[in-house]
C-alpha cells in the first residue's frame, strides 16, 4: 500500500525551484503511515473510492446535465433561469471537488481509466487538467504555502496572501471586497490564468513546462468546446444581455464557492508561509515534507455532514495532504488517527469548528495582511 501516499507526487523538480526538505520519512509519518496501513489492513477495504462515489457522481453529473439542457435550449421561462444558473454554477463546483479532484489524485477508482476520465471533466467545466495537475498536484501538494512556489497564494496585486508580500494601500480593504474577487475567479481561471500558464509555459516556480502535442491538442480544444457549448450555443436561444446576465450568475457562483473552499484550506490565521527562497540559493524548509503540510493546512467543518459531502472531502485537508491517493470518502474514519499522531509528536492539528468560523478566521487573516 505504500503507493497510496502520494510519494511520485513529490518527486517534483525540487532543484529547479531551489527548495529541499529535511526528509520525507519522519518518525511522525512513519507512525502515521503504519496506523493508517493498519486501519484499512483491519478493515479490509480498498483506500480508493467505493459505491458512495459512484452515487455522488451519478447525482452530480445527471444535476449539471439536466441543468445545462434546461439552460443552454431555453426550455423555462423567465426568472426561473437565474436559478438554474445557481444550480449550475453549484454542480460545476461539487463536479470539481467530489470527481475532478479525486480522478486527478488517482484515488476515485483502482482503475486508472476511470481516474483519468473523472480528471478530464475539468476539461468540461472550461479548464485545463494537464496545468492544473502540475500546479495542484506536483506543486501545490509538495511546496504548500511557499511564496513564489505555491501558485494558490499567489494572487497579487489584488489579494496579499503572504507576509513576505508587497502591501498596497488597497490590500486594507481586502476583507471587504474578497467576495467579489473570488467570484471573478472561475472566469479568470478559464479565459486569463490558463491561457498565461500556457503561452509563458510557467507556473509559479516551475519554469520550462513541457508541452506534449496531445497536451496542445486538448489544451485548444478545451477553450473551443467551452466557447461553444457555454458561449455560442445559448446565443442561439438568448439575447445578448439575457445570456450574459444568466453566464455571469453562473460563473460568479462557481467561482465563489469554489475559492472560498480552497481558501479556508490554508489561508486562515492559524496556517504558517513559508519565505521564497533566495535567487540562486537552495533554501533548506525546517520540517520534513509531512510536518510542513501539518502546518500550513487547515480543516473545517468536519462533523458536517452536508459541507464533507459537498466539498468532497476538502474540510479534510491536513487528512487529504498527508494521503492524497486516498480517496475523500474516508476521510472522517482517517481524521481521529492523524489528530491522534499528531498529538504524540506534539504537533498542531489547526481545524475551525464550523464553517462560519473558518470564513471568520479567513477574514481576520485578510484584514491583518492588510493592514499588518
Amino acid at each position: 500500500m505504500h503507493h497510496i501516499f502520494g510519494e511520485n507526487e513529490l518527486r517534483s523538480k525540487r532543484k529547479s525551484m531551489n527548495i529541499k526538505f529535511k526528509g520525507n520519512n519522519s518518525d511522525f509519518y512513519t507512525d502515521l503511515k503504519s496506523r493508517v496501513n493498519a486501519y484499512f489492513e483491519s478493515k479490509q477495504i480498498s483506500t480508493t473510492g467505493d459505491r458512495r462515489n459512484v452515487y455522488k457522481s451519478a447525482v452530480l453529473l445527471g444535476t449539471f446535465f439536466f441543468t445545462y439542457i434546461l439552460l443552454a435550449f431555453h426550455i423555462l421561462p423567465g426568472a426561473w433561469n437565474l436559478l438554474l444558473c445557481m444550480v449550475l454554477g453549484f454542480a460545476t463546483a461539487l463536479i470539481g471537488f467530489n470527481i475532478m479532484h479525486d480522478g486527478a489524485h488517482g484515488s476515485l477508482s483502482k482503475n486508472p481509466v476511470i481516474n483519468r476520465l473523472a480528471a478530464l471533466t475539468l476539461n468540461m467545466l472550461g479548464a485545463s487538467s494537464f496545468l492544473w495537475n502540475i500546479k495542484h498536484n506536483v506543486i501545490h501538494h509538495t511546496f504548500t504555502n511557499v511564496d513564489h512556489v505555491d501558485d494558490d497564494i499567489l494572487n497579487e496585486p489584488f489579494f496579499r496572501m503572504t507576509p513576505s508580500q508587497k502591501r498596497r494601500k488597497f490590500h486594507k480593504y481586502q476583507h471587504l471586497y474578497f467576495p467579489f474577487a473570488y467570484g471573478l475567479m472561475y472566469m479568470f481561471w478559464v479565459f486569463v490564468l490558463d491561457i498565461k500558464k500556457y503561452l509563458t509555459r510557467r507556473i509559479a516556480g516551475k519554469s520550462n513546462i513541457q508541452i506534449r502535442l496531445k497536451d496542445h491538442i486538448g489544451f485548444w480544444l478545451t477553450k473551443i468546446f467551452y466557447a461553444f457549448f457555454y458561449i455560442v450555443l445559448p446565443l442561439w436561444y438568448y439575447t445578448v444581455p439575457a445570456f450574459i446576465l444568466g453566464f455571469l450568475v453562473f460563473a460568479i457562483t462557481t467561482g465563489l464557492v469554489i475559492s472560498v473552499v480552497f481558501q479556508l484550506a490554508h489561508t486562515v490565521e492559524e496556517t504558517e508561509f513559508i519565505q521564497p527562497p533566495q535567487k540562486d540559493e537552495t533554501t533548506y524548509l525546517e520540517s520534513d515534507w509531512a510536518t510542513h503540510q501539518i502546518k500550513t493546512t487547515a480543516n473545517f467543518a468536519t462533523r458536517n455532514k452536508i459541507v464533507t459531502w459537498m466539498t468532497g472531502g476538502l474540510n479534510f485537508q491536513v487528512e487529504h495532504h498527508l494521503f492524497p491517493k486516498i480517496s475523500h470518502v474516508h476521510y472522517p474514519a482517517l481524521a481521529p488517527i492523524v489528530k491522534q499522531v499528531c498529538t504524540e509528536h506534539g504537533l498542531p492539528y489547526h481545524e475551525q469548528r464550523t464553517l462560519g468560523k473558518a470564513i471568520a478566521s479567513h477574514v481576520r487573516f485578510l484584514y491583518n495582511l492588510g493592514r499588518n
